[in-house]
């Protein structure tokens, strides 16, 4: 009995590490950044960066910036079709992935583990970034698969990587949009189903020097 109450112990120490929940710090709403016309005149696609990892407070404005909620009715940063809020948006780091709770602005850990090679594929320089945002439309949550649906979703996806070159512009981060990644281990990886699907993502770092 005793030798069963401790496996039990174990196994759920074992989930409480891998469901852990972290808590971002509050966006920097004061942040000093490059106007609007100075962020267009930045703003590139960059493809190499720096080894540094991003801190807490620069992922946390990212995050938001990216879609966040910017009212106290639950509205995001980025707008999607019918306000259906239906783009999930992981980090993946050499730690593992972690999905992006826009009305808690708290990351939960969903798998362990460095994953960023499925999310650059073919392409190893992605996996050189400390970070990868990975965009992903779930059809279930906007109600629909017919292909109508299937544009607006990338619609929203492609607003929310906009979002990311934005900010990472005005902020002197690096990042460029990518639609390359295994999109099939990645839904196996977190667990996601035929109608939640990888559809973008953004490597994110500090520039090389």
């Amino acid at each position: 009995m005793k030798r069963i109450l401790s496996l039990v112990a174990i196994m759920l120490m074992g989930i409480s590490c891998f469901a852990q929940t972290t808590n971002l710090p509050k966006p920097n709403m004061q942040r000093q950044t490059l106007s609007v016309m100075e962020t267009f005149q930045q703003r590139k696609s960059v493809r190499e960066y720096s080894k540094e990892q991003l801190s807490e407070q620069d992922l946390s404005d990212l995050l938001w910036a990216a879609c966040g909620v910017n009212r106290e009715n639950g509205n995001l940063t980025a707008p999607t079709a019918m306000n259906r809020q239906e783009i999930r948006l992981y980090v993946v780091c050499e730690k593992g992935v972690s999905l992006y709770d826009p009305k808690t602005h708290t990351l939960t850990q969903v798998a362990e583990g460095d994953n960023r090679g499925l999310v650059a594929g073919s392409q190893a320089f992605a996996k050189e970034a400390p970070i990868s945002l990975l965009m992903v439309g779930d059809f279930e949550k906007f109600g629909s698969t017919n292909p109508h649906a299937q544009a607006m979703v990338a619609v929203d996806a492609g607003i929310v990587s906009q979002n990311i070159d934005i900010f990472c512009a005005a902020a002197g981060l690096a990042t460029v949009p990518r639609a390359t990644m295994d999109v099939k281990a990645l839904q196996t990886l977190l667990g996601l189903n035929e109608n939640q699907v990888p559809l973008l993502n953004n490597p994110v770092g500090y520039p090389k020097k």
